[in-house]
C-alpha cells in the first residue's frame, strides 16, 4: 500500500490529475484560467466610495464545504460557471486549485454549505493594464464593498499604485475573508 502512494504522489508531481484540467467538450467554453500555476497572489481593499459601475458585472453566489485553520474548499457560481475550489494559506500569497463540476455535482454539493453562504455583484474595473475585481455585497453583507487586484508576483504587488477610491488595505485581515464573511458577517466597523 506505501508503494502504491508513493507511486501516485510521484505520478501527481509530474502531471495534474484528469479532474483538473478543464473540460470543454460539454457547455461554453469557460474564461481562461487564471492560477495556471495554483498561486493566488492579490491585495485586497475596502471601497468606501464606488467608483463608476456602468462596465461588466455579474452576481455570484458561494458557500463553504469545510473551513479549516489554513484552509478551505468552496463551490462557487459565477454566471454559468460552477467551481469547487480549494485554498491554503493566508495574506498575500495563497495555494489555490479550481476544479470545473457540472450541474448535477454543484447541486448535489451546494445543500452542504447551508450557513455558510455569501452573494455578491462583482464589477470588472479597468485600471491601466490591470483589471480590479470590485465584489459588491448582497444580503445580510449588505453595504460592504471590497476590492480585489490580482498580480503575477509579489513584486508586483509591492508596487501597485491605487486608485484613491480605494480605502483600508486589508489583504493580512482574516476577518475579511470571503469564509469568514459567509460564516461572521460583517466586521464590526466595516463598510
Amino acid at each position: 500500500m506505501v508503494e502504491a502512494n508513493s507511486a501516485i504522489s510521484a505520478r501527481l508531481a509530474r502531471e495534474p490529475p484528469w479532474w483538473s484540467r478543464p473540460v470543454y467538450e460539454k457547455g461554453p467554453r469557460p474564461r481562461p484560467r487564471r492560477y495556471l500555476d495554483g498561486m493566488e497572489i492579490e491585495r485586497k481593499f475596502l471601497v468606501e466610495r464606488l467608483p463608476d459601475l456602468t462596465g461588466e458585472s455579474r452576481p455570484i453566489e458561494q458557500g463553504y464545504l469545510a473551513i479549516g485553520a489554513d484552509s478551505e474548499v468552496r463551490l462557487r457560481r459565477d454566471g454559468g460557471e460552477l467551481m469547487l475550489t480549494v485554498k491554503r494559506g493566508s495574506g498575500l500569497s495563497r495555494e489555490e486549485r479550481e476544479i470545473p463540476l457540472e450541474p448535477g455535482d454543484f447541486e448535489r454539493l451546494w445543500p452542504l454549505t447551508e450557513g455558510r453562504r455569501l452573494s455578491k455583484h462583482r464589477h470588472l474595473i479597468r485600471d491601466g493594464a490591470r483589471t480590479i475585481e470590485l465584489d459588491v455585497y448582497d444580503g445580510d453583507l449588505e453595504g460592504l464593498a471590497v476590492a480585489e487586484i490580482e498580480f503575477p508576483s509579489e513584486e508586483a504587488a509591492a508596487g501597485f499604485d491605487r486608485p484613491r477610491w480605494l480605502g483600508a488595505e486589508v489583504t493580512d485581515d482574516d476577518s475579511y475573508k470571503n469564509q469568514s464573511l459567509a460564516i461572521r458577517g460583517a466586521p464590526a466597523g466595516g463598510n
